[in-house]
């Protein structure tokens, strides 16, 4: 019954769409439209003025400022000028957008401003215009097709037994066409790593401490300070954790603890530090004192046990200097904690500190009653104890690295991204790139050098970044794994979604002032040298100081990420990008078309594209597994003139957003059409690629992980088939299928791509259906000997279904695939791609 109201529902859409719904003969020539305001722009028409009927679909939002209590559109005005609609409407206290548009539907990207005694001039407005009855028909016709899309796009496999009640085991022919192969993107399949869900700090950086250089603030978490993770063992000591900023490490790092006699530090790590028998782990720190002392350091477990051998660190050093040691696990732990210890048989007396007051500094309160900020506090506070040494920047690094690099990445983490076979790594963000607000961009130059230099930051997901894995660790990995480093940039612009812009405006709409745009695009052209420029130029010899004095071999930038296509953002974006096409015309710069498939954002942003002449766009969207199923051409209809395509951010979502077999299959199913337009699409990553179990800030994502498992999701195991069969030469195929069911043709994709590395022809084929699909080749002949075939296949909600391989023959070319499967044929062909073919 529920499906058979459901095919109704469908086909009066259909016919109210196509027109056969409605009575024509008697439509007036004209009626009257007003706007109604529901948070966004909405329409009632009515012939006489009186009985109005509403037009149920928000034609207009807001787009400034963050998710959740932003977004807002107050006091609309609509008003006609010049052949266009201008909609004027308040956002906040005297900030108001403006957008046009040609006919009420199709909009601008929005523009914001500041106008204090502007509300009082909008409210005088009526909102009421006649206007011919075809705009009504439009509007309504816009509004039908919406709900007929959601409708579409709603459909889940949960009801395909309802859907496809009846339906058979359906039979498909593909018929190869070999003299019609084409060349396709050999960067097709890659990973975008964005510092989000713990990615970084406690998650791929294989730094153990957290909070290792006391700079937690309230600006990463209300309820952070400098002592966050630490603390002191008042079973030896009842003091209190002292932090001072007084002759910093670095002034990128201004605090530092401040130990004394007896006292005994502990950290906490990230949930623990999970530490494995026998491994060792690499301790270093940075300490002064005016006299000689000795520190102890050592692993416990949560009972205060020993773990590790015990360290000795002999502080002998007035000035900042650096000390290290090899603590060795004892056993394997899973939540162990690093002490240190001060000795209590030292000698010396406390060394003096400024009593100058710090005004972002402060004892107790909201920053945390067990920091005292030793600048702040009157003699009388200061320590009494004969010893008192001043330690920074702690470190605990397993030596057991990703290719056992310093400063490395966590190894099963690394390799699982590595086994991808990625062909490309985008970093370090999407949202992070471009931050919270202006202060909070990215800025590469912070995240080089030594570690005591490196500037730390908030993070807009609201933890906090060291900065530790930086420009240098994001290149180096991925010469690592031989990928191609895409790093992205901010285009002059924050995030759309700031809480906090200049000159009193939110996201976007608060660039970088265009004063400093000349020293902005510097840092980015001193990027391209710094990443492949020679030993002897400037930013080069930085570089080859960190290790690596040969180039990277840097190809591609991002500028900008999901950005409104505002006058603010293309006029700082369009100085970036001549800056960059007149030093360096051999980078491929990717541009942005806002944060969706379509849109104002997504229209203008590819018409300032082609107009400007950029090389590729990155485009992000995150959809239905149905709309996936029902959008099969969406690159088939794109302009091959025009730029080239980075699809930077995608996934399937369902509601509870689950990562399981079926958003699995509509991704492969997805691939399948992205790889088939691989000669427009030239990469795509899916996102998120990293999230720490009990850390995450969105789902789904591609990698979930704890401090001692790697748990990869069933979207994982679609991405690492395509990556690792992957092909440069595409072969279309006609398919015939024995069924004119709409609904059943959309759920199968194939795929038939040769490997040019290896001579290997790859098949990849997706059924999501519940019923199995029998496939019939034709012009392409298996042979006789055993085939590689990967199937990955099992209920659509299961979260933890894996592929599995066997080699077998294809008999009379004929392959099953199961209901619910993705699978993977891999061929040795090592024959010229003519030869596969079994014409006549």
């Amino acid at each position: 019954m529920r499906e058979k109201c459901f095919v109704k529902i469908l086909l009066i859409c259909v016919l109210v769409i196509s027109g056969w719904g409605r009575i024509v003969a008697d439509t007036p020539d004209s009626a009257w439209l007003t706007v109604e305001n529901r948070n966004g722009l909405y329409f009632k028409w009515s012939i006489d003025g009186e009985q109005w009927h509403l037009i149920d679909h928000r034609f207009l939002g807001s787009d400034y400022g963050p998710w959740g209590s932003h977004k807002k559109m107050h006091d609309p005005v609509l008003t006609r000028e010049d052949g266009l609609w201008k909609c004027v409407f308040r956002v906040d206290e005297a900030v108001y957008g403006r957008t046009v548009s040609p006919d009420l539907i199709h909009w601008k990207p929005q523009d914001y401003y500041i106008d204090r005694n502007a509300k009082g001039d909008l409210l005088t407005s009526t909102n009421t215009f006649e206007v011919d009855w075809q705009t009504i028909d439009n509007l309504m016709k816009t509004a039908q097709l919406s709900a007929y899309k959601r409708l579409l796009y709603d459909e889940q496999a949960k009801d395909d037994a309802l859907r496809f009640s009846g339906l058979q085991p359906v039979k498909v022919t593909v018929e190869a066409d070999v003299d019609k192969s084409k060349r396709i993107s050999d960067k097709l399949i890659g990973v975008f790593f964005e510092d989000i869900n713990y990615a970084a700090d406690g998650g791929l950086y294989a730094e153990l401490l957290q909070n290792r250089g006391f700079e937690y603030s309230r600006k990463d978490r209300r309820e952070w300070n400098s002592t966050t993770a630490w603390t002191i063992d008042t079973r030896h000591s009842p003091h209190e954790i002292k932090i001072d900023t007084l002759n910093p490490l670095h002034p990128n790092n201004p605090h530092h603890v401040v130990l004394e006699s007896g006292q005994t530090l502990v950290n906490e790590g990230f949930d623990g530090i999970a530490i494995k028998q026998g491994d060792k782990y690499d301790f270093s720190m940075f300490a002064k004192a005016e006299k000689p002392g000795r520190i102890f350091v050592k692993l416990i477990d949560d009972k205060g046990n020993a773990v590790s051998n015990e360290a000795i660190i002999k502080v002998n050093a007035k000035h900042w200097k650096k000390y290290a040691s090899v603590l060795t696990a004892r056993q394997t732990v899973t939540n162990a904690k690093l002490q240190v210890a001060v000795s209590s048989s030292s000698s010396s007396s406390s060394s003096s500190s400024s009593s100058s007051s710090l005004p972002d500094k402060h004892i107790g309160g909201a920053d945390g009653p067990t920091a005292i900020y030793v600048s702040d506090v009157s003699s009388s506070r200061k320590s009494k104890a004969g010893w008192e040494v001043r330690c920074d920047l702690f470190s605990l690094f397993p030596q057991k690295t990703f290719k056992n690099r310093k400063n490395g990445l966590r190894a099963d983490l690394a390799q699982a991204i590595a086994d991808l076979s990625p062909r490309f790594v985008r970093f370090p963000g999407g949202c992070v790139a471009h931050g919270n607000g202006i202060e909070n961009i990215y800025r590469w130059k912070e995240s080089i050098g030594r570690l005591e230099e490196r500037k730390p930051d908030f993070n807009l997901w609201g933890y906090h970044q060291t900065r530790g894995l930086g420009y240098f660790e994001y290149f180096q990995f991925c010469e690592d794994i031989g990928a191609e480093p895409l790093p992205v940039l901010a285009a002059g612009v924050p995030c759309q979604n700031s809480r906090e812009g200049k000159n009193g405006l939110a996201g976007q709409q608060g660039g970088i002032p265009l004063e400093e745009m000349e020293a902005y695009i510097q840092d980015i052209l001193d990027l391209i040298e710094w990443a492949n420029g020679d030993k002897s130029t400037r930013w080069g010899k930085l570089r080859a100081q960190a290790g690596h004095p040969e180039p990277f071999h840097l190809k591609y930038i991002g500028i900008g990420n999901e950005d409104l296509i505002s006058e603010v953002f293309k006029e700082r974006f369009e100085m970036i990008f001549n800056a960059i096409k007149e030093k360096h015309p051999e980078i491929t710069v990717v541009g942005t078309t806002g944060p969706f498939y379509e849109g104002s954002d997504y229209e203008e942003g590819w018409r300032f594209a082609a107009e400007l002449g950029v090389p590729m766009v990155d485009e992000h969207y995150y959809v239905s597994p149905a709309w996936m199923i029902y959008n099969a051409d969406f690159y088939d209809k794109y302009d091959r003139n025009k730029p080239k395509v980075y699809l930077g951010e995608y996934a399937a979502h369902l509601p509870g957003r689950p990562n399981n077999l079926e958003t699995a299959l509509a991704e492969a199913l997805h691939l399948c059409n992205v790889e088939r337009n691989g000669d427009v699409v030239m990469m795509a990553s899916y996102a998120p690629l990293l999230a720490k179990e009990g850390h995450t800030q969105w789902n789904p994502d591609l990698i979930y992980f704890n401090n001692t498992e790697v748990k990869p999701t069933v979207g994982y195991w679609v991405q690492k088939l395509f990556g690792n069969n992957a092909g440069e030469e595409y072969i279309p195929a006609r398919v015939e299928m024995a069924t004119d069911n709409a609904k059943v043709r959309a759920r199968f994709a194939h795929s038939i791509v040769r490997d040019a590395a290896t001579g290997d022809y790859i098949v990849k084929l997706v059924n999501m259906l519940p019923v199995e699909i029998t496939v019939a080749f034709r012009n392409f002949d298996f042979g006789d000997l055993p085939v590689e075939k990967t199937v990955l296949t099992g209920d659509p909600s299961d979260k933890t279904a894996k592929p599995a391989t066997v080699k077998e023959k294809i008999q009379n070319n004929n392959v099953v695939l199961p209901a619910y499967s993705f699978t993977v044929l891999r061929l040795s062909k090592h024959l010229p791609i003519s030869d596969i073919s079994t014409k006549g």
